[in-house]
């Protein structure tokens, strides 16, 4: 092969294959943004969550479920952090009302975790009435549960 054949397989074979690995490799800001959210149909609280995840524009799915254990155990959500409803964001399980500012660190610092989450349903969080109460968020997957902060 002489020395211009070479150059133009690497222009026209091997630079579009680099660059499109380089493409896939890159996180994509609007898949981030997407959520799908597990619900009980009775549950009126993750409704309230939802509606202030659309205020700060992610595009909400929403699934209603009859057996929301399955779908906690599916994404790994351990039985000590569950609360009513479960989100799928950006590759993590998302698990009761996690505020913004939680979501937010946790797609822009991508931790090697399964999830992230906010046990019970603490009273004043993102879609729950009533004064505000410390707001711990837990990530979970990699050994016990850390805390991530509280908001």
């Amino acid at each position: 092969m002489n020395r211009k054949a070479f150059l133009a397989l690497l222009v026209f074979v091997v630079a579009p294959a680099a660059i499109a690995g380089y493409l896939t490799l890159r996180p994509n800001p609007a898949a981030a943004r997407e959520v799908i959210v597990h619900l009980d149909p009775n549950c009126g609280c993750c409704h309230g969550w939802i509606t202030y995840l659309r205020r700060h524009g992610f595009t909400v799915t929403i699934k209603e479920e009859q057996d929301m254990g399955r779908i906690k155990d599916k994404l790994g959500v351990p039985a000590d952090l569950q609360s009513c409803h479960t989100a799928e964001i950006g590759g993590y399980a998302v698990e009761g009302h996690v505020p913004l500012a939680a979501l937010e660190k946790l797609l822009q610092e991508r931790p090697d975790v399964a999830g992230i989450a906010s046990p019970g349903m603490p009273s004043g969080s993102p879609g729950m009435d009533g004064p505000k109460e410390p707001n711990p968020i837990y990530a979970f997957g990699q050994g016990s549960p850390k805390l991530m902060g509280t908001y």
